[in-house]
């Protein structure tokens, strides 16, 4: 959560988005990728990793999913130009 907020806080017309994102995360009770999908879309799975587009495609929140264990860990929310970069993917 620390990372949604650091950036809610650098970029607050994302910060509505970025809550609508938890609470459906955290409502959430996927056992694979494929329901995952059911809930947002537009995720892709790289590398390992989910790659989530929030708020109309503003930003992207890159996170490890443990779908037996429940648990999201946010590793990444970047703006496109950050996102394309590439660095995340390390």
């Amino acid at each position: 959560m620390e990372r949604i907020a650091e950036f809610a806080k650098r970029f607050p017309s994302i910060k509505n988005a970025l809550t609508r994102w938890v609470s459906a995360a955290a409502d959430a009770d996927w056992r694979n990728p494929a329901e995952m999908k059911r809930t947002f879309g537009s995720a892709d799975v790289v590398g390992g990793q989910t790659v989530f587009n929030v708020g109309g495609n503003k930003c992207r929140l890159i996170a490890l999913i443990h779908y037996r264990s429940q648990r999201i860990f946010v590793r990444h929310v970047l703006t496109h130009l950050e996102y394309d970069k590439g660095d995340w993917k390390l």
